[in-house]
């Protein structure tokens, strides 16, 4: 059951991060919600969900826990971590702030500035249930 819980979050496009079968725990890395431009990527369950990741950065990241129960039962759950991209101010990607900073007076230096002002901080914003259902009955049914 643990490779095929692997081989599912694979179909979902998930990178595993870190793995121990001892602790019982797979968790993925983080990725980029599928817009409506990308109907084959599937992490993005719904019409409100790939609308929301059309309009805004989101990005998800999943954590799958297995304990065996005795008799040969597992126990398997899924939580999928949910984060929306904040950005600290402009992100200069308009064509005369990609050229030049806006904070600073006019100088005689022109290299072009590429990307944003600051480093970027999610936001939780809670857990993606449609998400979290089709990994966990495609982990339960085995296909």
């Amino acid at each position: 059951m643990w490779e095929h819980a692997i081989e599912v979050l694979h179909r979902h496009h998930f990178q595993v991060a870190r793995e121990s079968k001892l602790e019982g725990v797979i968790e993925t890395q983080y990725r980029g919600g599928s817009n409506l431009l990308e109907p084959w990527h599937t992490d993005s369950v719904g019409l409100e969900n790939r609308l929301e990741s059309t309009l805004q950065t989101i990005r998800r990241r999943v954590i799958v826990n297995m304990q065996s129960n005795g008799g040969g039962l597992m126990t398997v759950s899924v939580r999928v971590d949910k984060e929306l991209e904040d950005l600290p101010g402009l992100a200069a990607n308009y064509e005369g702030g990609a050229t030049f900073r806006e904070a600073q007076p006019l100088n005689r230096d022109l290299n072009q500035v590429v990307g944003q002002t600051g480093p970027s901080r999610w936001l939780n914003i809670g857990r993606d249930p449609l998400l979290e259902h089709q990994i966990l009955s495609q982990i339960q049914s085995g296909r």
